[in-house]
């Protein structure tokens, strides 16, 4: 029991989670052209990394833990990976750039690295805040015992082992809060194609959490991923915000979407381990 608390690290934590052209045609050998890297450590963990000013995460704002710790609890989170394609990114880091010019205290997810920051460099901007993997949460982030992880992935590989590729829209930029207002969050939505597969998946999912006493994910969901953060809840002062510059950069039309990306797997991530959850079918 002790070497599998060791391979899956410190229990109980958790993290906060223009012209359309043509797609090609999907290929189960195919590697996805649009994921990049993610950015090197160096370039977020030097301390001059930014040059322009120095930048102290200690000083920044703290995470916010979704449930207390208890000692031998392993934070759970099911997902989809996501890379947004290096061409779409430009725009994308324009809108943020404005974005934090009219909100304060907005940062990059994951990295923690304020906007404000990144944006007197928009190469920074672009690569940091953009340029990593994202995820499209398929169930709540929850705390589950050491005896429940074996049958938790069994049962998620039995549910979604064989998936089909397909394509997934990310059309729309929106805002959503976490549960204890504590935080609020710029997310780009899936509103078409790709909803009814995840939305699927996401179903899947919570027949297996329901079956170890786990909560399921919210009723009607609204897949996305998110790529800022801010503290407490400043969802009106940021939806209003995100509403008028969304307007202002395409011309007060709808964009059909933002950006599209390849269903490439779905992963289940517990304590520090990742598990690999589905294959592809022919």
């Amino acid at each position: 029991m002790d070497a599998l608390r060791a391979s899956y690290g410190d229990s109980s934590s958790d993290s906060d989670s223009e012209s359309l052209a043509p797609r090609p045609e999907l290929k189960n050998s195919e590697e996805s052209s649009s994921a990049l890297p993610p950015p090197p450590l160096s370039l977020l963990n030097s301390p001059n990394s930014f040059g322009f000013l120095d930048f102290s995460p200690s000083a920044q704002p703290g995470r916010v833990r979704n449930f207390p710790h208890v000692e031998g609890n392993y934070a759970v989170h099911v997902y989809i990976p996501v890379f947004i394609p290096s061409a779409p990114r430009k725009e994308m880091a324009l809108f943020l750039n404005k974005l934090a010019s009219l909100v304060t205290g907005l940062h990059a997810v994951d990295v923690d690295v304020p906007l404000e920051i990144l944006r007197k460099d928009e190469h920074k901007l672009e690569q940091v805040a953009l340029g990593r993997e994202f995820h499209i949460s398929l169930g709540r982030t929850v705390p589950i015992r050491v005896h429940q992880i074996d049958s938790l992935v069994t049962m998620l590989r039995q549910k979604l082992q064989i998936q089909r590729r397909y394509w997934i829209d990310f059309s729309k930029w929106e805002v959503f809060v976490n549960d204890d207002h504590t935080r609020t969050f710029v997310s780009i939505e899936v509103i078409a194609a790709g909803l009814a597969e995840i939305t699927k998946q996401i179903q899947a999912v919570n027949e297996v959490y329901k079956l170890h006493n786990l909560p399921e994910f919210y009723k009607d969901p609204r897949p996305h991923i998110s790529v800022a953060w801010a503290s407490d809840d400043i969802s009106s002062s940021l939806k209003q915000a995100v509403e008028e510059e969304r307007r202002s950069t395409v011309g007060g039309s709808l964009q059909k979407r933002l950006f599209t990306s390849k269903f490439n797997g779905i992963e289940c991530r517990i304590g520090s381990k990742t598990h690999k959850i589905c294959k592809f079918s022919e």
